[in-house]
């Protein structure tokens, strides 16, 4: 089993702390993450792009000449695709980008991101983070207790109103709780600072 120091909130190392293997020392699959970070960013895509076909343009109501007899190529609306100002073929119109990868890759997926965080040692264990009340300016001296100057996911085991509110000010800090930890996040950021109370949780789901 992968072994992780446990700090506390002041910077202090206190202990260590023992992660399951089958969810923090697995060998992580570059492939199944790079599938699992596209999806998640395909689900977040809006598709609201929209252009016109030839029957929502304004205007070619009559035929611009008649069929015969005048020598040129038979045309039925001047808003048909090839005429200036006529409808888009085949252009983009509303639709959603999500998919889903099986759910026993998804387990990989964010059991390998987890991994990659340990190997990395981007990952910091805390016996508990608590504020008696939002405060920006203590939850940064946290952060500076803690040596993170990067990019950090905050994660604790249910929701902490006072530390959700206090981290959501600080650029480059993001606050989850353990249920919806996800692959995207995990690497998106730098460091991962998680309760211990949150790491029992996931290895509750992911084990």
């Amino acid at each position: 089993m992968p072994k992780v120091a446990l700090y506390n909130v002041t910077g202090t190392q206190i202990g260590e702390v023992e992660l399951a293997d089958s969810v923090f020392g697995i060998e992580p699959h570059s492939h199944i993450l790079n599938e699992a970070v596209l999806m998640q960013r395909a689900s977040m895509r809006l598709g609201t792009h929209k252009v016109k076909g030839r029957s929502e343009v304004r205007g070619g109501g009559r035929k611009p000449w008649k069929q015969k007899g005048t020598g040129r190529a038979r045309q039925g609306s001047i808003r048909a695709p090839q005429w200036k100002g006529g409808g888009v073929v085949f252009g983009p119109t509303p639709r959603s980008y999500a998919y889903k990868l099986p759910k026993k890759v998804r387990r990989i997926a964010i059991k390998s991101a987890l991994s990659s965080k340990v190997n990395s040692n981007e990952i910091i264990v805390l016996d508990q983070l608590l504020l008696n009340q939002p405060k920006t300016k203590e939850f940064a001296a946290i952060l500076g207790n803690l040596k993170v100057d990067r990019k950090a996911l905050v994660v604790t085991a249910g929701y902490e109103e006072n530390v959700a509110l206090s981290a959501r000010n600080i650029p480059g800090v993001k606050f989850v709780v353990a249920e919806s930890i996800n692959v995207l996040d995990v690497m998106v950021y730098d460091k991962l600072i998680i309760t211990k109370e949150a790491i029992q949780k996931v290895e509750e789901v992911f084990a």
